[in-house]
């Protein structure tokens, strides 16, 4: 797949680093409220690093896997072989309404909503997507200068002034009918915004 047909600046980082970012997948599951039992979506899986100790936390719940990403995807199908209540799904996340079939509880995103272009669309298909009173969590990195946000001795992460802080996140996510439940720190460089499906979404504006 060719890179321009993924979000800008998002492309699944080596798994080394990776591994070394985020040894404790689960605890960030957990910090930002996904429970047992959930039916949750892994939202842009990427190789499945979260959707492992996703598919553990939330059995017999059932996790969707959606990427754009045919290799990728795969690579996190053979991760949740052996789970059964897994789904995998090789598709856009704008279109996620249509690709889960059924209104869920619980939609993670790490590390990518700062390369959506249309972000408050994209928040509007996830609101559609989820159930009432569900909720939707983006994982992203605070905006600390690119220099700083070093893993294995290297500067890692999205360019800086593609990081978003948490007042920017709300600015997008909330017009398409979210409320801001908290902010949690879930690593050394990043934080958790969950957001509560909360009310009808605020009208489209006309291009």
């Amino acid at each position: 797949m060719s890179d321009e047909a993924r979000f800008p600046a998002t492309l699944m980082p080596d798994k080394d680093w990776w591994q070394a970012l985020w040894p404790d997948p689960a605890g960030v599951l957990r910090a930002v409220g996904i429970r047992p039992a959930m039916k949750v979506v892994d939202l842009c899986c990427g190789d499945g690093h979260f959707t492992r100790p996703l598919c553990v936390l939330v059995r017999p719940g059932p996790v969707w896997a959606l990427d754009l990403d045919a290799d990728l995807l795969g690579q996190a199908r053979r991760e949740c072989a052996e789970y059964p209540n897994f789904h995998a799904i090789l598709g856009d996340a704008r279109e996620l309404p249509r690709h889960v079939g059924e209104p869920v509880d619980f939609v993670f995103m790490a590390n990518t909503f700062h390369g959506v272009p249309d972000k408050t669309g994209l928040a509007r298909a996830v609101y559609r997507a989820l159930a009432p009173g569900g909720r939707f969590a983006l994982v992203n990195w605070y905006r600390r200068p690119r220099e700083e946000t070093t893993v294995l001795g290297q500067p890692r992460g999205p360019d800086t002034d593609l990081r978003m802080e948490p007042p920017e996140v709300r600015q997008a996510v909330e017009p398409a009918g979210f409320g801001l439940e908290q902010i949690v720190d879930v690593g050394p460089y990043h934080y958790g915004a969950v957001f509560r499906k909360a009310q009808a979404p605020q009208p489209e504006k006309e291009s």
